[in-house]
């Protein structure tokens, strides 16, 4: 495995490898590595000659009273991680190489950004699709690895691609969950042994939901209230949101159809947890 700091060296070492009519994988992370990030690059080493992995904590999806200091960080035990999971270039650069001194160009992805997650994190997703952008232009990958966790953040990076005809297949991969039920997630290390065993609550009531759906409710209003009756049976929970919406394009409507995503944020202490399913209604 190699380890990268500079865009100018990852091009090259990349351009050699396309060059050789090699298929490019890439899991973008901001670190902190679990087994669902481990995921991604299974599933990259399955469909690609190589695997570039870039750890970088982006400073400008978070917000001025979000957790960008505090973000979870080591370095060390992710690139032994990536390298036991057979990644074969990180690209490990620093803020200053990304973003170098009047640094003002951003994208922006109307819409779809401004509900879930977007309400209550204005930015985030400008952030988010202008960092993607750039490690896109740099990788160039045939395929780049997102996990469903972050569903708002595939069925953006999905919509950006298709608008700006970027030549890359997103591919969306399962959450990878704890014994548990509970999903993975980098910031799960933040929860007190209470604030744990209580978050738990998120899967249940999502899977609760599922089944529903499954067993023929079709009106949305029903299945938040369920969802928000059930999580606010546990006292150490505070709702950001519930919704039930359209998987791809995260419009609501009264009457649930197609491909839903059912997703929840909600807060334990100071730490805010997002899950989600996808259901298929027929």
């Amino acid at each position: 495995m190699k380890i990268i700091k500079t865009i100018q060296e990852i091009r090259e070492e990349i351009k050699k490898h396309r060059g050789q009519g090699k298929t490019v994988g890439f899991v973008p992370t901001m670190g902190y590595l679990h087994e669902g990030h481990l995921s991604l690059v299974n599933a990259s080493k399955k469909q690609n000659d190589i695997t570039v992995m870039s750890i970088f904590v982006n400073p400008v999806q978070f917000g001025p009273n979000e957790d960008f200091e505090k973000y979870p960080r080591d370095t060390q035990s992710d690139l032994k991680k990536a390298e036991t999971a057979g990644v074969d270039f990180v690209f490990l650069p620093s803020v200053s190489e990304m973003y170098p001194e009047g640094y003002k160009t951003y994208v922006s992805v109307e819409g779809i950004t401004e509900v879930l997650c977007g309400k209550s994190r204005p930015g985030h997703f400008k952030g988010v699709t202008t960092i993607v952008t750039k490690l896109f232009n740099i990788v160039k990958p045939t395929r780049a690895y997102f996990g469903q966790k972050d569903a708002q953040q595939v069925a953006v990076i999905m919509k950006m691609v298709r608008d700006l005809d970027m030549d890359i297949e997103i591919v969306s991969c399962p959450i990878i969950r704890e014994s548990d039920g509970l999903a993975m997630s980098s910031r799960n290390v933040y929860l007190k042994p209470e604030e744990r065993k209580a978050a738990v609550i998120l899967s249940r009531a999502l899977f609760e939901a599922v089944d529903l759906i499954k067993n023929g409710c079709r009106n949305r209003d029903e299945v938040i209230e369920y969802l928000r009756k059930r999580i606010n049976k546990e006292e150490l929970a505070q709702i950001d949101y519930a919704e039930a919406v359209n998987a791809i394009t995260l419009e609501d409507s009264a009457l649930l159809e197609g491909r839903v995503l059912v997703a929840l944020a909600v807060r334990f202490g100071n730490t805010r947890l997002i899950d989600n399913v996808i259901v298929e209604v027929v």
